[in-house]
């Protein structure tokens, strides 16, 4: 049984308590925030705490904080040689005070509490300075029924780079294509079959080989009447201008 510590209620903190509260093989000994209001819902299933010297003994501290608080809570914490680690995509394993064993556990998905969350579909990132430590993250995040990957820092951060233009900024352009719809009252569900194809491609072709539309064929007709829909919104058509020049680059078409 490893027995964990959880720092923080955010997205990732939350469901990593439910994937660890539903495995035979992890116990949550407690669970810290600053604002136990936060975490006050869940006190019937775990000790709470906004204490730190009130941290209970645990094989692995998990700081599921902002990037920003990382650092500093890692120096409070009232004890040393302790694995310690954080869940960020982007804050160096250095970042943990030295007076830790220090590590990462980089679950690599987008979180929202009232998402459900299946850990088999989260591959879970991890980077030791110790590679004697390696060992025990992974059997923590194979408990929870995660695929894993051992990663280096600047693999890391490429990988938190790169979710977000496929995650993040991809969703922004779901909802300025869910604005344009409501313009004018069409159904923004129409395009939900799109949207899953369109991830479901990039599972067998590379998206370089996936790419379609009138930026992809150089449909100038098209590209004009786009951006003659968009006149009225020129943050719009300025996206829309900055992904087809994009798209034109990458294919080895001429911009308009």
């Amino acid at each position: 049984m490893i027995s964990v510590v959880i720092l923080g209620a955010g997205n990732v903190a939350t469901h990593l308590f439910k994937g660890f509260s539903k495995s035979d093989n992890v116990s949550v000994n407690q669970w810290f925030n600053r604002n136990l209001n936060t975490i006050a819902k869940y006190k019937n299933s775990v000790a709470i705490t906004d204490d730190l010297s009130k941290l209970k003994d645990a094989d692995i501290y998990i700081l599921a904080v902002s990037d920003d608080a990382i650092a500093d809570l890692s120096s409070q914490l009232p004890f040393n040689d302790k694995l310690v680690v954080h869940t960020s995509g982007s804050v160096s394993v250095y970042d943990i005070d030295k007076k830790h064993k220090r590590g990462v556990l980089y679950p690599l998905q987008t979180f929202s509490k009232a998402a459900e969350m299946d850990f088999t579909d989260v591959p879970i990132c991890i980077e030791t300075i110790d590679k004697k430590n390696y060992p025990l993250l992974k059997k923590l995040a194979v408990s929870i029924g995660s695929p894993t990957k051992r990663i280096n820092s600047d693999q890391r951060r490429v990988l938190h780079l790169a979710a977000v233009f496929v995650n993040n900024f991809t969703n922004q352009l779901y909802r300025i294509g869910h604005e344009i719809t409501e313009s004018e009252g069409a159904e923004f569900d129409l395009l939900k079959p799109l949207i899953l194809e369109t991830a479901k491609k990039v599972q067998e072709f590379s998206p370089f080989m996936a790419q379609t539309g009138p930026a992809k064929r150089n449909d100038k007709k098209t590209i004009k009447k786009h951006l003659k829909q968009l006149e009225n919104n020129s943050h719009h058509q300025d996206i829309y201008k900055l992904l087809t020049a994009s798209i034109q680059k990458t294919h080895g078409r001429k911009k308009l």
